[in-house]
C-alpha cells in the first residue's frame, strides 16, 4: 500500500502564541521568510504525497489560503513590474501545482486524537500520513519520507522518534521500545510525560506519523481524559494492548520544535542563521552589535 493522503493538524487555539495568535493563526507564524506551515508542506510534497487535509476550526480559512491562487495580487505585481516578486508566487504555485488541498472541519479543540478521527472519511480504507505543525524538520530526506520506506516493508504503523535528554523526557510521550535495527525499533509502551527516572528510553515521539486505518476503530475506543481531550498516544496504548504491532523509527535530521513560544524562536533564530541569503548578513549585524 502507497501512502497518498496526509493529514496536518492545524485545530488548535494557539493559545501559547498569545498575543501574536489573536489574529495570525500559529501555523501560520513565520520561520524565517515564509510560515511555518509552508516547511510542512514541502515536506510533505517531498515526501511523494499529493493529497493534503488541513484540520482546521470553523471559519478558519487562512490557512488553506495561502496556497490558493491570488490573481488580483498578481496582476498588481505584473501592471508594475514586480519580477522578483512575482516570481515568489510562482514558485508556491509550482511547487504545489500537483497537490490536492482540502480542509477538514474540527468543531472544538478535543485533543490531537480528535483531530485525526475527524479526517476519517476523507482517508477512508487508506494508510495515511499525518504531520503536525508544531515539528519541523530539517533533514536531507524528508522526515515523512523516512517513515515511509519502513512503511513499505512493514505495512504497519511507523511512528518518529527522537532522542532527547533526560531532563526533558518529562515534556513528551515517552516510547518502551525493542531495537530491532539501526534507528528502527518496536514500540512496546507509550509513557505520557514520565518523571525522569521513570522513563523507559530517552525516545520521544516528535510529530510524524504512518497510520493504517486501523487507527481510526481505537480512537473511536479512547476516553477522553479529564479536559475532554482524545489523546493519539492512548489509542496507541490501546493497539499495543490488542497485540498490533508498531514499529518507531529514530529520524535523521535536525528536529526543530515550534509548540512553545520559545521554541519557536529558537528554531527561527537557528534558520535564520543557516539561511543562504540572510544568514550570513545576520552574522555581519551580531558581530556588529556585539549581542551576546
Amino acid at each position: 500500500m502507497n501512502i497518498k493522503k496526509a493529514i496536518i493538524p492545524a485545530g488548535g487555539l494557539g493559545t501559547r502564541f498569545l498575543p501574536l495568535s489573536k489574529v495570525v493563526s500559529k501555523e501560520l507564524l513565520p520561520l524565517v521568510d515564509e510560515p511555518m506551515i509552508a516547511h510542512i508542506v514541502r515536506e510533505v510534497i517531498e515526501s511523494g504525497i499529493n493529497d493534503i487535509s488541513f484540520v482546521v476550526p470553523p471559519n478558519k480559512k487562512d490557512t488553506a489560503d495561502y496556497y490558493k491562487k491570488n490573481t488580483a495580487l498578481e496582476n498588481s505585481l505584473k501592471k508594475n513590474n514586480k519580477k522578483e516578486l512575482l516570481s515568489i508566487l510562482e514558485k508556491i504555485s509550482k511547487e504545489t501545482e500537483n497537490v490536492s488541498f482540502s480542509s477538514i472541519i474540527q468543531p472544538m479543540p478535543k485533543g490531537d486524537g480528535d483531530a485525526v478521527l475527524k479526517a476519517e472519511k476523507h482517508i477512508g480504507n487508506e494508510p495515511f500520513a499525518v504531520a503536525f505543525c508544531d515539528d519541523v524538520f530539517e533533514s536531507k530526506k524528508p522526515a515523512l519520507a523516512q517513515l515511509k520506506k519502513i512503511f513499505e516493508t512493514s505495512q504497519n504503523p511507523v511512528i518518529g522518534l527522537k532522542k532527547v535528554t533526560q531532563d526533558k523526557v518529562a515534556f513528551y510521550g515517552t516510547a518502551k521500545v525493542e531495537k530491532i535495527a539501526h534507528r528502527l525499533y518496536k514500540i512496546k509502551d507509550i509513557i505520557e510525560k514520565p518523571k525522569p527516572d521513570e522513563a523507559p528510553s530517552d525516545l520521544v515521539f516528535c510529530g510524524r506519523y504512518i497510520f493504517t486505518p486501523e487507527i481510526f476503530k481505537y480512537i473511536g475506543m479512547t476516553k477522553p481524559n479529564e479536559k475532554g481531550e482524545t489523546i493519539l498516544a492512548e489509542s496507541l496504548k490501546l493497539m499495543l494492548g490488542d497485540g498490533k504491532m508498531i514499529y518507531g523509527y529514530e529520524l535523521e535530521g535536525e528536529w526543530l520544535e515550534c509548540g512553545k513560544k520559545i521554541d519557536w524562536l529558537k528554531s527561527n533564530f537557528y534558520l535564520c542563521l543557516r539561511h543562504p541569503k540572510y544568514g550570513p548578513i545576520l552574522k555581519e549585524y551580531l558581530k556588529k552589535t556585539k549581542i551576546k
